[in-house]
Formats: C-alpha cells, sequence, structure tokens
C-alpha cells in the first residue's frame, strides 16, 4: 500500500466532521428532486441539526419566496417562456432557503465561501498554488481525488434528465438521475451553455449561453470552481485542498500533459490519453449537442466514449500561438469590464479579451479566432475544444483556476465599484440581479464581482515576496514532512534505537577492552611474581638480595 492510498484511508476517517464546513453546490439537492418538491415548487430542506427547515429554529435562515430581477435581457435572445433557464430557478421552484450570516448551503447547514465552524464564525483563507510547483506526493493527491470524484456517486445531489414540462404539470412524472462527483460539474457546465429547444427535432436556438460570451463568464465560473473545491474536501475530509493553477504564459506546449500530471500522449492513437494514466479509462458525458438536439432530450450523463486530447494538433489559422505575459498584461490593463453590447463582439472589453473573443494586441474583437482563454480550449484539439463537454477534460480545472487568478489581478488593479457591472441589457442570464443557473442555493452575479479574499482564497503568484516563498518552497516541504510525519517519527524512533544500541555495545567492548587491558598487565605482573618466589625458595631472604 502507498503513501497516497494510506493518506486516503486517513483522509476518509475525517470526513464525518465535514457537515460542519465547506458549501453545498447544484443541481438538485436529493430532497427537493421528487414530485411533491415540483408540485409546491418548494425547496426548503429540513437542517437536521435542529429539524427544521433551513434551520430556522437555530436562526441559521428560513425559508422565503425567490425574488428574480425583472431587468431587461439584451436582444440576443427573443424569446420568452421557452427555456427552464429563464428566470432561475422559477421553473422548478419559486421558494427556497435564505441563509443568514455565514450560513450557507441549499438548507443553510453549511457555510458561506471562506467560513468554517460549527457556527461559520471562523474565516480561513486557502492558497491555490501552481501545480507546476506542487511535490509530486501533492500532485499525486490531486490526482486521486480527481479520480475518487469520478468514482464517487454524489450523496446530496441528481441532475434533472427531461425539460420542466417532460416532468408534468404537477411533477407527476419527476425525472432524476444520480451522478457520480466530477460528472456532476461536467453535467453542470453542459447545462448552462446548452441550446435552447423550440419543439421538433433540431429546431434550437443557440445564441444563448448563461455562463459564457457576456459579463457572467468571470463570476459564474468563479462559483463554479469554489463549489467544486469544497465538494471535493467533503468527500475526501481534506479540509486544506484546493485548486491548483497552471500558469500557461509563454508555453510552447501542453506542459501539463504527461503522465505524472494529466495524462500524456498515446503512442498508437494521438487522440488518445496514454494507457499509463488513469485518465485515459475515464468516460466522458455531454459530449453530443447535435445529437440531444436532434432528439429535443438533455444530456443524461450516460457514458459516451473515452477523453480526447490531442494538444497542438489544431487549427493554426483559428489560434497562430498560445497566450504570452505580453497579452495577460494587455487585458489586465483594460479599464472597462463591459462595453457595447456586452456580447462576443465587444471592443476594448477585459471580460470580452480575456475571454477570447477579442484580440489581446488591440483589444477589437475578432470573429473566427481563438484567443486568451478560448486559445487553450481550441488548442487542446478534443473534448475540451466543446464548450459543453469542456470539463470533462480535467485540464478544465486548472486552466479555469489560472483564468480566475488573471480576473483577481484585474479586481486588484482597478478596484472597480459594483455600480459598473451590468444591471441590465446585458445577454440573458448575465445582468448583475440574475441568478446564475443551475446553483442552488442562489447567487447573483453581481454578488460574486468581488476580490478572491472575501471569499476565503488567494493564489500563490499574487501573493507578495515573503509569502510567495513560504506558499512556493517552504509550504509543499512542510506538507510532506506533515503527510510523512508517522514514518519520520518511526525512523527517528529506530535511529534512536539503533544509536542506543552501537552506544552500548561501543561501552560494552570498551568495557571488556579496559578489563583486557587490566588482566594483561595482571598476568605481566604474575609471570615476574614466581620468579621472586622462586628466588625466595632458593634461599633469597630480600629482594634485593635477588637482584
Amino acid at each position: 500500500m502507498n503513501k497516497v492510498t494510506l493518506m486516503m484511508r486517513n483522509l476518509f476517517g475525517s470526513v464525518v466532521l465535514l457537515h460542519l464546513m465547506g458549501v453545498c453546490l447544484s443541481q438538485f439537492p436529493r430532497p427537493c428532486a421528487n414530485s411533491e418538491g415540483l408540485r409546491t415548487k418548494e425547496c426548503c430542506p429540513i437542517w437536521e441539526g435542529d429539524s427544521s427547515p433551513c434551520g430556522a429554529l437555530s436562526g441559521r435562515g428560513f425559508c422565503t419566496e425567490v425574488l428574480v430581477s425583472n431587468e431587461p435581457n439584451g436582444p440576443q435572445y427573443p424569446h420568452i417562456g421557452i427555456d427552464d433557464r429563464e428566470r432561475w430557478p422559477l421553473a422548478f421552484f419559486n421558494r427556497t432557503c435564505h441563509c443568514a450570516g455565514n450560513y450557507g448551503g441549499f438548507n443553510c447547514g453549511e457555510c458561506r465561501f471562506g467560513y468554517w465552524g460549527a457556527n461559520c464564525a471562523q474565516y480561513r483563507e486557502s492558497v491555490r498554488r501552481n501545480i507546476m510547483t506542487m511535490s509530486t506526493v501533492e500532485q499525486q493527491k490531486f490526482i486521486s481525488y480527481l479520480n475518487l470524484a469520478k468514482n464517487s456517486i454524489n450523496p446530496d445531489y441528481v441532475i434533472s434528465t427531461a425539460t420542466r414540462a417532460e416532468m408534468g404539470e404537477n411533477g407527476e412524472n419527476p425525472k432524476f438521475s444520480d451522478i457520480n462527483t466530477y460528472d456532476l460539474f461536467v453535467w453542470i457546465h453542459y447545462y448552462v451553455s446548452r441550446d435552447t429547444f423550440l419543439g421538433g427535432p433540431g429546431n434550437v436556438w443557440r445564441d444563448i449561453d448563461f455562463a459564457h460570451e457576456s459579463a457572467a463568464f468571470l463570476p459564474w465560473h468563479r462559483v463554479f470552481l469554489l463549489h467544486w473545491e469544497n465538494e471535493i474536501r467533503k468527500i475526501t475530509g481534506d479540509f486544506n485542498f484546493t485548486i491548483p493553477y497552471w500558469d500557461w504564459r509563454n508555453s510552447q506546449s501542453c506542459e501539463v500533459c504527461t503522465d505524472a500530471l494529466m495524462g500524456g500522449r498515446n503512442s498508437l492513437n494521438p487522440n488518445l490519453i496514454s494507457p499509463a494514466s488513469v485518465f485515459s479509462s475515464w468516460k466522458v458525458i455531454c459530449s453530443q449537442p447535435e445529437e440531444y438536439n436532434n432528439r429535443e432530450a438533455l444530456c443524461n450523463a450516460t457514458g459516451e466514449g473515452p477523453l480526447l486530447r490531442n494538444p497542438g494538433n489544431h487549427d493554426r489559422n483559428r489560434v497562430p500561438r498560445l497566450p504570452t505575459t505580453a497579452d495577460v498584461d494587455f487585458a489586465v490593463g483594460l479599464p472597462e469590464y463591459e462595453t457595447g453590447n456586452m456580447d462576443r463582439f465587444a471592443n476594448m472589453s477585459f471580460r470580452n479579451v480575456l475571454e477570447g473573443f477579442a484580440s489581446p494586441e488591440t483589444g477589437q474583437a475578432v470573429p473566427g479566432q481563438s484567443t486568451m482563454h478560448n486559445s487553450l480550449h481550441v488548442f487542446m484539439n478534443g473534448s475540451m475544444s466543446s464548450v459543453q463537454g469542456s470539463a470533462n477534460d480535467p485540464i478544465f480545472l486548472l486552466h479555469h483556476a489560472f483564468i480566475d487568478s488573471i480576473f483577481e489581478r484585474w479586481l486588484r488593479t482597478h478596484q472597480p465599484p459594483r455600480s459598473i457591472y451590468p444591471r441590465a441589457n446585458a445577454p440573458i442570464g448575465h445582468n448583475d440581479g440574475y441568478y446564475m443557473v443551475p446553483f442552488l442555493p442562489l447567487y447573483r452575479n453581481g454578488d460574486y464581482f468581488l476580490s478572491d479574499k472575501a471569499l476565503g482564497y488567494e493564489y500563490a503568484y499574487l501573493l507578495d515576496p515573503g509569502q510567495r516563498f513560504v506558499q512556493e518552497f517552504l509550504t509543499p516541504y512542510l506538507q510532506q514532512a506533515q503527510e510523512i510525519w508517522q514514518w519520520l517519527l518511526g525512523a527517528g524512533i529506530l535511529g534512536a534505537l539503533i544509536a542506543s544500541i552501537v552506544a552500548a555495545l561501543i561501552v560494552v567492548a570498551r568495557r571488556r577492552w579496559k578489563r583486557n587491558q587490566r588482566k594483561k598487565r595482571a598476568l605481566s605482573y604474575g609471570e615476574r611474581q614466581p620468579l621472586l618466589q622462586s628466588s625466595s625458595e632458593e634461599g633469597s631472604s630480600s629482594y634485593q638480595t635477588t637482584l
């Protein structure tokens, strides 16, 4: 049994404590995914701590009406009442838990981001680190966590496998399904970006996305990563876990595409992952949007084939090169978060340049090309290249953690007030007051237009030099020592024992040597004494006489 396996066994013993920590996530909480929940349109589950809905008896929260924003959306999506995601979450629920203070979760039984403890009163800041500077043990632990998530059915959440209309007016035909923890997030990313069914095979509206191509791109993915991070803490009991990032600035290749990290290239098929990597056995989901559109059906999370990736063999006309440090600096220097129609055609918009629909050299929209964030997706030339199925590739997490860090740099550089975030006329799903699809509990876009420090995390390369040294160089060694402290303690005790034995042997040997020396001297003296005695016996009366 290797050190990682032993460590995992120890971590599972701590899972029982996690109900006091972390934040719950979406899609649909199990207590609400039934006919009763759909009929009443209420999702206010009981908190086991006091057996009341939303922990009301303990002052954690209360069940309340959902008030959605009525600010007008942009013209990109002209329909009304067609899509379940419109005015989220009213198609499913119009009453949910509203949590007080630092409490959070779908039943207010958890803590909001950055807070811990039974009463959610302890603020704690975690540090996300560069995966390339992590120790081998830390890298292996991260990969083992990914694989654990891929092979663990989520105990708290299910996904919907049909539209709300298909479930019946009163919810008499609920259609929900179990899903593993990793694929839950893949499904969420699919669901937020899927096309709208207009009725009939293949009849869809494509110009819609509640998490991309407008203002909510950065806040939505920030919440997505925070939820994913906390869910890993939940299933492992590792409260120190943070998502690492890949700093791809000036890269010429996929540096993380090795068997030791995210999986190397298969020597027999360049589109597949090397069989030496655990990811080679993964099955992707939600990767066939055209099939779903033709069937007018939602992705039901059925495995659809192996994870695909062929980095570098992409369309060079679309992505001539990967982003550079200069590209990132140009984007961070742009003062306007959104401009124009606040969509993929916006010019001189920080969000649009970082997302990759505009040039990081001129700031102008460049239809037909992919830059910055988008360029990495296209460069991977496989599962990452499809928006709806991109989260199947674990590189997605490393990539978006770094994108989030650039967002953080921009926030710190310009310190924008919330008032600059668009309140109206952004594409549907992106206004300040719109609730993020499909999260439960509910989060407004504008609430996450703020620094990461308010959410309990930080990036290693954005720390000051002293803190950075501790995180990038000292912390890995301290963590390794912590991970193997039992082995070190045992080795120390064994070493001390051996040293004691050796010392004892030396003492015994020295004593024997001294005793032998005394015996030798005694024997030497004894050899002369009989001669004297002999002389005496021969008539000598004294020593002098004998001499």
